[in-house]
């Protein structure tokens, strides 16, 4: 019996010796190979650039424009719009420009900008950050692949910007339920760029009036709130002075469309945008746009959401 005993627990002894090198291989933490910054910059096929987290006070003008770039064989593509993300050359934008790497530096030549040579670190599996030595500028980018993108996020994320790429929005579908109220009189809004990116526009002129010959009846300011808990959501407040304030659930259909839900009476409106701003390379050229980004720090509130929320309809992006 004594030797059984013996036996067993030699034998339990080497299991739990096993059980724990097994442990210990398992926990190992994965190192990856070094890699060359060409490959870096090539292993996502986008970057997004989070201009709010940019840090310093110069600026490199071809990334204060783009929400995306891309590095693809040595030429340089960006997404300077909203519209059209995911869709315009395959996904990646329009070529900008060349790039070439030496060392861990950046070197681009840009179609406008012209000449920039960045410092490159990589901060993580998917973090890189772009650092502009001589105006002391750092710009962070998260990368994706094209069929990962969270394009629901960039779009809420700068709300802003999208909602002043086109020259006006024609109310395009009212609920049957909701109460009568005053803005169902308003068929256009307008959302004006520049400044402090916080006037609005609206008109009363019937729906199918061309662009042109729309007469814009109120001029005021609207907020934009972010919803805590909840960031596939905004919230849009347009103050109508002595008519006061009309608050909406926004939310993004697609590209073109927007939703406006009024809490207060239980309506729905849908918005389609009309007249398409296309910010292209630079200044430069005939129909090109000057619009470069800048931190916009929403307030935040907390609200019981009311409208239903929506997976945006994005035009399906390639993979290869």
């Amino acid at each position: 019996m004594k030797t059984l005993k013996l036996l067993f627990g030699s034998m339990l002894m080497a299991t739990l010796l096993v059980s724990c090198v097994a442990e210990v291989i398992i926990e190992e933490p994965f190192i990856d190979e070094p890699i060359t910054l060409a490959e870096l910059l090539d292993s996502h096929e986008l970057w997004y650039v989070n201009i709010n987290q940019t840090t310093g006070n110069g600026e490199v003008p071809f990334l204060q424009k783009a929400f995306t770039v891309s590095f693809n064989f040595g030429t340089l593509f960006a997404n300077n719009n909203l519209v059209g993300l995911g869709s315009q050359g395959n996904g990646y934008g329009i070529d900008v420009g060349y790039y070439d790497t030496r060392g861990m530096v950046l070197q681009v030549d840009h179609d406008i900008d012209g000449y920039w040579a960045l410092e490159v670190s990589q901060l993580g599996f998917n973090r890189i950050r772009l650092y502009h030595r001589p105006t002391n500028t750092a710009y962070f980018l998260t990368g994706y692949q094209r069929g990962n993108f969270d394009y629901d996020f960039v779009f809420y994320d700068n709300i802003h910007y999208f909602l002043q790429e086109y020259v006006a929005w024609e109310k395009t579908y009212v609920s049957e339920e909701g109460a009568l109220n005053d803005f169902d009189a308003e068929n256009f809004l307008r959302f004006l760029a520049g400044g402090s990116d916080d006037t609005f526009e609206s008109s009363e002129d019937q729906v199918g009036t061309p662009i042109s010959q729309l007469y814009w009846d109120y001029i005021g300011y609207y907020s934009v709130f972010d919803v805590n808990g909840d960031p596939y959501l905004k919230t849009l407040t347009l103050d109508y002075d002595e008519l006061g304030n009309d608050y909406f659930e926004l939310i993004v259909i697609d590209d073109s469309t927007i939703e406006l839900y009024h809490p207060n009476s239980g309506t729905t409106y849908e918005f389609t945008g009309r007249g398409y701003i296309q910010y292209l390379k630079g200044a430069a050229g005939k129909g090109q746009v000057e619009k470069k980004r800048k931190k916009i720090i929403n307030k935040k509130m907390n609200i019981e959401r009311k409208s239903a929320p929506k997976k945006m309809k994005i035009e399906s992006k390639k993979t290869s």
